[in-house]
């Protein structure tokens, strides 16, 4: 189990009330499902239209679960942004 730190960007940061806290998970999915349940309500609606960066590079379309986080590593959370 990797210790992580998930930082949230614009919407995220203000569903979550925090502008990033520490998750331990091994996956990109684990660590979602821990935030939701941390955070049930707007955080997990503002979650659907997010994109993720796992230690500066995209998730893109690769299946959560399939995505590894480090030990030490950072999950950004970057809801879009208007203008670009």
């Amino acid at each position: 189990m990797a210790k992580v730190t998930v930082r949230y960007w614009a919407a995220a940061k203000a569903a979550a009330g925090v502008a990033e806290e520490p998750y331990d998970a091994a996956t990109l999915a684990e660590a979602l499902d821990a935030v939701r349940e941390r955070h049930p309500g707007e955080l997990t609606r503002v979650l659907l239209r997010c994109s993720f960066l796992v230690d500066g590079d995209p998730a893109g379309t690769r299946g959560h679960e399939s995505v590894r986080l480090a030990d030490g590593g950072t999950v950004e959370v970057l809801p879009p942004f208007a203008g670009g």
